[in-house]
């Protein structure tokens, strides 16, 4: 289960915690995780016109780091999912986004659909979020939200 106000101190100038945090983004005291997300936005832009093969590339990059920078960074501050872990926000946002015709209006709607499952956590993406551990736990609910807003932006766009 994520422990969302623990008072912890993180270490910007590891880059396990930097990247873990969004790059500073999931320091903010209120909704850090759509701080976060909105962070995530310049970083998509930067990749939005890849072909799919390669944006599916830096979508699996993101992944597999979140796992391994996020997993770390919980350890480093004995805190599981700890609020200001916003890396996974950036991957299921690249995920929502994935294949998605990019115009600002997508781009709003898409970030709005995933925060709210983010926030919400509807089946199954609650059942991932309370049983998962580690840094794939803390990953995975925000990828299954990222896959069920993109099926979303798909049908819409």
């Amino acid at each position: 289960m994520s422990q969302k106000n623990t008072q912890v101190s993180f270490d910007l100038v590891k880059p396990t915690h930097l990247l873990a945090l969004g790059f500073g983004s999931g320091l903010v005291p209120k909704a850090p995780g759509t701080f976060g997300t909105l962070a995530a936005v310049p970083l998509f832009l930067l990749f939005y016109d890849f072909t799919p093969l390669y944006y599916a590339f830096v979508v699996l990059i993101v992944c597999l780091v979140g796992v391994y920078v996020c997993g770390e960074t919980a350890k480093d501050i004995g805190v599981h999912d700890h609020g200001a872990i916003v890396w996974d926000e950036f991957a299921g946002f690249f995920i929502t986004m994935f294949m998605v015709p990019v115009s600002w209006q997508s781009v709003l709607v898409g970030f709005i659909i995933f925060r709210v499952l983010d926030i919400v956590k509807p089946w199954p993406i609650s059942i991932a979020d309370k049983k998962l551990t580690g840094g794939f736990g803390i990953m995975f609910d925000d990828i299954l939200a990222g896959a069920i807003a993109l099926i979303i932006m798909h049908i819409l766009f």
